[in-house]
């Protein structure tokens, strides 16, 4: 039966798996949004009480999340453990991407500050949107756009953008921000091309991570070697936590666990989860939530409370997730 325009209609059987597989998606991508929040909790932990160097950080969360999935997978899926000869190209791009997308946003952090820098990160919803447009032709009504417009608002008032004047914004701060924000939108892309070759997330995760690990080591140990200024303080012994006086600070190693395992492991692991029935833009968006959980985690654990701005931009950010799920009900 075809509907009045020519075009056949969906059975309603089918209709409804969709929707249902939505929604599972949508609740699956605001979880991994909760989980992802705690990082920059824990980031901050690392770096203000181990004083533990960004890119040592980066090398030991990318390998700590290889080195605690491949034991669960070797005991319960070893069939997600092995790696084919057709995955090694894509997965060490992959992890390659994902190495470069940490590097400049943390160059990108140093050059335009947090705020800015995440500011620029989450602008990754317009390129994403375009990506999907391109590639996978997803059209999105006036109202999707409008709410992507009205989230992004949010995203800024939430990362406190209201500061933005108060930070020195040059040339070089807006195109590694803008580079770190294309990084962040292509990786979202290497999800969705990993689950339309039907590879296991769990499987993605693991080796992604492996080969970024690997990466993140060559940077460290080639910055090491060859410093630069603009990675001054960023670069250190890959076994920093157990050069304390009182020898192997094991706190700071649980936290690294802790990073590694939850909100990185199950974080991206669900996001990757949720790519399978969401859009690109829709599920990058639904992870802008991230801000206003980390805003919310912060303020219960450390004490920091939210301006009137930061309120507004939350309350935008989560009306326009609830106006997408709407849309789709």
């Amino acid at each position: 039966m075809s509907s009045p325009t020519g075009i056949s209609a969906a059975p309603p059987l089918a209709s409804g798996r969709i929707l249902a597989g939505r929604s599972q998606g949508y609740v699956i991508a605001i979880i991994s949004a909760m989980l992802l929040a705690f990082t920059a909790i824990i980031i901050r932990a690392l770096t203000q009480y181990f004083h533990l160097p960004t890119f040592v950080l980066a090398f030991w969360r990318a390998a700590l999340v290889a080195l605690v999935l491949l034991p669960l997978l070797l005991l319960f899926r070893p069939e997600w453990a092995r790696l084919r000869r057709e995955q090694v190209l894509f997965y060490a791009g992959y992890g390659l991407l994902l190495a470069l997308f940490n590097g400049l946003w943390t160059l990108s952090v140093a050059l335009n500050g947090a705020s800015v820098a995440t500011i620029l990160t989450y602008c990754s919803v317009g390129f994403t949107l375009f990506l999907g447009w391109m590639i996978y032709r997803e059209r999105l009504s006036p109202r999707e756009l409008l709410v992507i417009v009205i989230s992004l608002g949010g995203c800024f008032l939430v990362s406190n953008g209201d500061s933005m004047g108060n930070t020195r914004f040059d040339l070089l701060g807006l195109v590694v921000g803008m580079l770190s924000c294309i990084g962040y939108t292509l990786y979202t892309l290497g999800g969705r091309i990993a689950s339309e070759r039907r590879y296991p997330v769990w499987n993605t995760i693991l080796y992604v991570f492996g080969f970024s690990a690997v990466y993140q080591w060559l940077f460290n140990t080639l910055l090491t070697l060859f410093p630069l200024a603009a990675f001054h303080g960023m670069t250190g012994d890959l076994w920093f936590l157990s050069q304390g006086a009182q020898g192997i600070q094991w706190s700071g190693w649980l936290l690294l666990l802790t990073l590694a395992a939850g909100p990185t492991l199950l974080g991206f692991g669900l996001y990757n989860i949720s790519l399978k029935t969401l859009p690109l833009a829709v599920a990058n968006l639904i992870l802008s939530l991230e801000l206003v959980f980390t805003a919310v985690i912060a303020y219960f654990l450390l004490g920091e409370n939210m301006n009137q701005l930061q309120l507004l931009g939350s309350a935008l950010v989560m009306g326009g997730v609830l106006m997408l799920r709407k849309r789709e009900g």
